[in-house]
């Protein structure tokens, strides 16, 4: 029974995340669009006043919301990594009575579960450059990783991306995206361009 309503609030999170990740993507969209601000640009002229070719209180209600949206992702993506871990810390035992049965039955009864562990995404792209390996490899605004390389959520992050890219310049490189909900396998070439870095984005670690 506690498996089972873990399991239930542990779906319902991950929906709260979908939609979560909706409202963020629209924002993003809004801000970073044709004539937007940027998620972090300079709301003033050059002399200190009020830019005039934008709705700076808009601006500035629309990138507040974005933070509080980014905070609940982490609050949220934190809650279901944590019923993962103790669904799965369940599961062994019984995996483990299991072992000698045979891998068919074993999959019948579990085809799915260990899944969601390796589909929590851990970062997100936030800003991709025209003309950027990220771009012209098929990365889009909003997408969130899931796997890059060699790289699954965990320690490190952040330090296990960079060494992954770096250590794959001019090699393609295999990646699972959540885009809007749904699992997309792509494959990007980190590479020197006319930008910044190797792939020409943002990502936000989650």
């Amino acid at each position: 029974m506690v498996a089972t309503n873990l399991k239930s609030e542990t779906k319902s999170l991950m929906d709260q995340r979908a939609a979560t990740e909706a409202e963020m993507n629209a924002l993003i969209e809004t801000l970073t669009g044709p004539g937007g601000p940027g998620l972090s640009g300079n709301l003033t002229d050059s002399e200190g006043f009020p830019r005039s070719d934008i709705d700076v209180n808009t601006v500035r209600t629309q990138r507040k919301r974005l933070t509080e949206l980014r905070n609940d992702h982490k609050d949220i993506t934190d809650r279901i990594q944590k019923n993962i871990e103790i669904l799965h810390s369940a599961k062994l035992p019984q995996n483990a009575n299991t072992k000698n049965q045979g891998t068919s039955a074993s999959s019948e009864n579990h085809p799915m579960e260990v899944d969601p562990v390796v589909r929590i995404p851990f970062a997100m792209i936030d800003e991709i450059a025209e003309d950027s390996p990220a771009a012209e490899d098929g990365f889009q605004l909003g997408d969130e990783i899931v796997k890059f390389g060699n790289v699954e959520i965990g320690e490190r992050l952040q330090e296990r991306f960079m060494s992954e890219a770096q250590s794959n310049q001019g090699c393609p490189v295999s990646v699972v995206v959540n885009r809007r909900g749904a699992l997309l396998n792509l494959t990007v070439t980190p590479r020197p361009w006319r930008g910044r870095g190797l792939l020409g984005c943002h990502f936000r670690f989650l």
